[in-house]
């Protein structure tokens, strides 16, 4: 890819809906903001008091590539305690929030040319990133069907077996999940055509009813991608961590020393303590749980009845082709007719995107209800000139 190409990479649009609500907000606009897809509570408290305790005590200096040792045996014994497997410290890289392990995961694993598979829609980082390393990117059609996600017989359908597949359960934007026996699918698939799995789990840990599943408790051919961001509500501080096989630990070892020198110290010093705080981090998936039913609930009520069924994560992916085929342009005339901001479907899915907005129920429930009833308003005032076609749930 040329250097003017990956210049044209296309944006992420919801941050630009978020320097929107920051204008609103500075402007002394009333916004009730459902688009931002991040936690709206800070880190734990024992990751608080860790920062400050480092700040005071710690030089704060440069780190190993792949992060202090501290952390990369706390992130192991997480996957020994709480989901039950066992993981090397030394296969477990942190990375400056899971961004940069995509990054390395890619630059690891696939060559310039080769072909990587994700669902369409899905979160649209993955496609701009590999298009920018010049691959090229093969986006599987996901609707109601398949639950969003990407299935067996779609991969046996394509005239060559990919050199990738990204699987992410729960998924950005629809929170839909791939159980246990469906992934084990996908992987015997992929193992058997020599095609690397790179297992996108930076929502575990926030489901609702289905478990999740890591990739490696099926084998540890795929890469894992984790995060502190989303579960552990710690977006800003940038970390994050891969699962990585034996054969790749070395080249991501390498990109990592190259790319970022380490992830920020001080982050990773304060993380070695957010496995003390399980109990604080389940009562906000509590919380995000009582969110999602009252959405669920009253959406239907105002009209928005073809949605995603939000198996974990945060969101809410409704149809609103009954008013438009361009979200874009739609939620931004939301946003300012009434201060309510969403993401707009065209980022997780350049073909049928524009028919579907993103809702993240993540903040407080008395202001997404606040919301809610503003979005309903509009709603009942917009012409409905779309076809009505089948529910998402269905």
């Amino acid at each position: 890819m040329s250097a003017a190409a990956r210049a044209g990479v296309p944006p992420f649009h919801v941050m630009r809906v978020i320097d929107a609500v920051v204008a609103r907000q500075a402007a002394g606009l009333p916004t009730v903001d459902l688009s931002a897809g991040q936690p709206s509570t800070a880190a734990p408290v024992a990751v608080r008091a860790a920062a400050s305790a480092a700040i005071d005590t710690d030089r704060i200096g440069y780190t190993n590539a792949l992060g202090i040792p501290p952390l990369r045996a706390a992130i192991a014994g997480h996957y020994r305690d709480r989901v039950g497997i066992d993981v090397a410290p030394a296969n477990v890289a942190v990375t400056t929030g899971s961004s940069c392990g995509f990054l390395y995961s890619f630059l690891a694993a696939f060559d310039a040319g080769d072909t990587v598979a994700m669902a369409r829609p899905g979160y649209p980082a993955y496609r701009n990133m590999l298009s920018a390393l010049g691959c090229r990117v093969l986006e599987l059609p996901c609707g109601p069907q398949t639950r969003f996600q990407p299935t067996v017989a779609q991969l046996e359908a394509l005239p060559d077996p990919p050199a990738g597949l990204i699987v992410a359960s729960p998924a950005n934007p629809t929170g839909t999940m791939v159980p246990g026996r469906e992934l084990d699918a996908l992987l015997t698939w992929c193992t058997a055509h020599g095609t690397r799995i790179v297992s996108d789990e930076i929502y575990h840990g926030i489901s609702y009813g289905l478990p999740t599943t890591c990739a490696w408790t099926l084998g540890h051919d795929s890469i894992v991608v984790n995060s502190f961001s989303k579960y552990f509500s710690m977006t800003g501080w940038r970390v994050g961590w891969l699962l990585v096989p034996d054969e790749l630990i070395d080249a991501v070892d390498r990109l990592a020393g190259n790319f970022t020198i380490c992830p920020p110290a001080l982050s990773q010093l304060a993380a070695v303590a957010a496995f003390q705080a399980y109990e604080e981090l389940d009562a906000n998936v509590a919380r995000y749980a009582a969110n999602r039913a009252r959405l669920l609930a009253q959406l239907p009520t105002i009209g928005l009845d073809r949605l995603a069924p939000a198996d974990g994560a945060f969101y809410i992916y409704a149809d609103v082709s009954r008013w438009t085929s361009d979200s874009l342009s739609w939620a931004a005339r939301l946003l300012e007719e009434t201060g309510v901001a969403v993401a707009p479907g065209v980022d997780f899915d350049p073909v049928d995107g524009g028919k579907y907005i993103r809702l993240c129920f993540a903040g407080d429930g008395d202001e997404i209800e606040r919301g809610v009833a503003l979005l309903g308003g509009w709603l009942a005032r917009q012409p409905s000139s779309y076809a009505d076609v089948g529910s998402p749930g269905s």
